[in-house]
């Protein structure tokens, strides 16, 4: 399988498979509903595509690995909660079911590889080749052990792979996109036009008398939802994390400068040197040939006499700590540009090390990071004490103890703020200082009044605890309170409909043959000129809205678009339209067509899928996934 990762990166069915072991692929194909939803399970299945079948301790361990490796990938744990909302039990079954599927198609098939094939592809695969490029069979071993699997095991997956992989091959592989679809994609992305225009603004809107009490009431009367208050939430939180705790951490010059000296390579830029090495099957090989690169034999002479070429040596421009084989990590760094070192028993076997660049590194000073290595030290010790004063924490919450009191007593700081679900007070101002990398505002909206809700988790490590202490409900504001809002949304909306009047006087005017450029001047207006406008790129006064309304727009007609405010209105003329030429040879025709062929490929692939398991018949246990989804055990 980690063939399948190499090789088939690039192929959406090998992202597909590859999913169950390294990653997580968020793909299902619509499902459900294909064929009949069956209750009459046993305890230990939870769906069943033809004759294979999917079991609930199968499903929950790869559940169980699927969060555990998207959590490593976001930097914090997933909790319950999350991957409910996500929905990630029913993407998850989706991708096992499209497997089956595929299984079960090439039994059908009668479709198999032989051993020797299997072993083939095995011993090619570019992760198992050893420093020589042969194949490592220490280096497999040691890897799909690692990935939890037998040799035989690791067999047998790996031809499962490699047979979904052909019928993928065979059902959307070689396709290629239509030329006239190729062709529409590049004329719709690389389409250009020009435009004369003129922009109306709160200028030429003139002056607008002040609204009468009347006139604002019965305006608040018509548009009172749009003055309404969101509902408010009172939420105090408490915050823990082992940047707050290091603040009572001392850290002495010397463990400072010892941690200075151990990690001396994380401040600076370390020093880094170009290596070659040659493996050799013993050490009295390895001895012979450094006896005659002493008496003048050139390393590349060697290189070329055991029958290897420049790549096969080369390991690159790299740091000492980038070599994995620390023997051969000290050989090559304390040998001199150019040199050559003496054999050196390494992990793949006796090495020569030659040497052929060296750029020089570059350390920071101590002065100049001592505080930010004491800061870092002192984030280490605090972290052992923040899991104990975690729960400390929670055995004061289910004392009683109010998030105020719990900070008093740890000396901690807790925050008390009032907020509408876009994060703003009251005064419609933002809730500054916010923790960051947790969403407070969803979290206290997604609860309740007097709910013990569990602490949010910080990357990085920490915590952050949240309680509702009342909710405002949302209200219809009364005019005293929103008069000044409601009189300038009154004078925006009159602004609006003056501009939009005048922008259709021109319009008309346009329209009868009149230029562009004198009706301009009539109003006291300058004409200007836009060119080389593309779909879904604003420029100038055009917003992407108004780009859009030009590219609707046919040639030598005019338009309107809003402008970059409700208090601006454009109106344009469309000069030119410059379609662009296709070259199927072009490196961008090929992009839009590689991009094509896979969409294409993908769609097709997917359809087949949905036939495929329509015609073996999938039958899903809805009750042991509701029970799944909801965390409840399963009788």
């Amino acid at each position: 399988m980690l063939r399948g990762i190499h090789k088939a990166s690039g192929h959406w069915l090998g992202k597909l498979v590859m999913a169950g072991m390294f990653g997580f692929l968020a793909l299902s194909f619509a499902v459900w509903g294909i064929g009949d939803i069956f209750r009459g399970f046993g305890r230990s299945s939870l769906a069943k595509v033809g004759s294979t079948e999917i079991g609930i301790e199968q499903f929950r361990h790869a559940y169980n690995e699927h969060l555990q490796q998207l959590g490593r990938r976001l930097g914090r744990p997933i909790t319950a909660d999350q991957a409910r909302a996500l929905g990630l039990e029913r993407q998850l079954l989706g991708r096992l079911m499209t497997e089956a599927s595929l299984d079960e198609r090439a039994r059908q098939l009668g479709l198999n590889l032989s051993d020797a094939e299997i072993a083939r592809e095995i011993t090619a695969d570019t992760n198992f080749l050893g420093p020589t490029g042969q194949f490592d069979p220490f280096r497999f071993q040691q890897m799909i052990r690692t990935a939890g699997f037998t040799e035989a095991r690791y067999a047998a997956e790996q031809r499962r792979v490699a047979l979904r992989r052909e019928i993928a091959d065979t059902v959307s592989g070689g396709l290629a996109a239509p030329k006239t679809l190729a062709d529409a994609v590049n004329r719709y992305q690389n389409e250009q036009r020009t435009i004369d225009y003129v922009v109306l603004d709160r200028a030429q809107a003139g002056d607008i008398a002040a609204p009468t009490p009347e006139v604002i009431g019965k305006y608040y009367d018509e548009h009172k939802a749009q003055f309404r208050a969101p509902e408010y939430r009172k939420v105090a939180i408490l915050t823990l994390s082992a940047q707050d705790m290091a603040r009572t951490v001392e850290v002495s010059e010397t463990d400072a400068r010892r941690y200075y000296e151990d990690h001396r390579d994380h401040y600076g830029t370390p020093e880094k040197r170009r290596v070659e090495q040659i493996v050799f099957p013993n050490a009295e090989e390895a001895r012979a040939a450094a006896d005659r690169i002493g008496k003048g034999l050139s390393f590349a002479d060697l290189v070329a006499e055991r029958g290897l070429k420049p790549q096969d040596v080369d390991l690159g421009l790299v740091t000492k700590s980038e070599l994995l084989d620390h023997a051969v990590a000290d050989a090559a760094f304390a040998v001199p540009d150019g040199g050559v070192s003496a054999p050196v028993a390494g992990r793949f076997g006796t090495v020569l090390v030659h040497v052929t660049k060296i750029e020089a590194g570059h350390a920071r000073p101590y002065e100049e990071v001592a505080a930010e290595i004491k800061q870092q030290i002192a984030v280490d010790r605090a972290r052992p004490q923040l899991l104990d004063l975690r729960d400390k924490i929670e055995d004061d919450r289910a004392a009683g103890l109010h998030l105020d009191e719990i900070a008093q007593k740890y000396k901690l700081t807790a925050r008390n703020f009032e907020t509408d679900r876009s994060g703003r007070g009251p005064d419609a101002a933002p809730i500054k200082d916010l923790p960051s990398g947790v969403d407070v505002i969803s979290a206290a909206f997604g609860s309740d009044v007097g709910v013990d809700n569990e602490a949010l988790q910080l990357p990085g490590g920490g915590f952050v605890w949240y309680d509702v202490a009342a909710i405002i409900a949302s209200r219809d504001r009364s005019l005293d309170e929103v008069k000044q809002q409601v009189e300038a949304r009154w004078r925006d909306d009159q602004v609006a409909q003056r501009l939009a009047a005048k922008a259709s006087e021109l319009i008309d005017k346009l329209k009868s043959g009149a230029p562009l450029a004198e009706l301009a001047a009539q109003s006291g207006l300058k004409a200007e000129s836009l060119w080389g406008l593309k779909r879904g790129n604003a420029s100038g006064p055009l917003s992407i809205g108004a780009v859009d309304a030009v590219f609707q727009t046919p040639k030598d007609a005019p338009g309107i678009a809003q402008g970059q405010s409700s208090a601006e209105r454009i109106v344009f003329r469309v000069t030119e339209i410059k379609v662009p030429t296709f070259d199927p040879a072009s490196a961008e025709a090929k992009r839009y067509g590689d991009a094509l062929r896979q969409s294409v490929a993908d769609d097709l692939f997917g359809q087949y899928i949905a036939q495929l398991e329509t015609n073996l018949g999938v039958t899903i246990n809805e009750d042991a996934l509701r029970r799944f989804a909801g965390g409840e055990p399963d009788y």
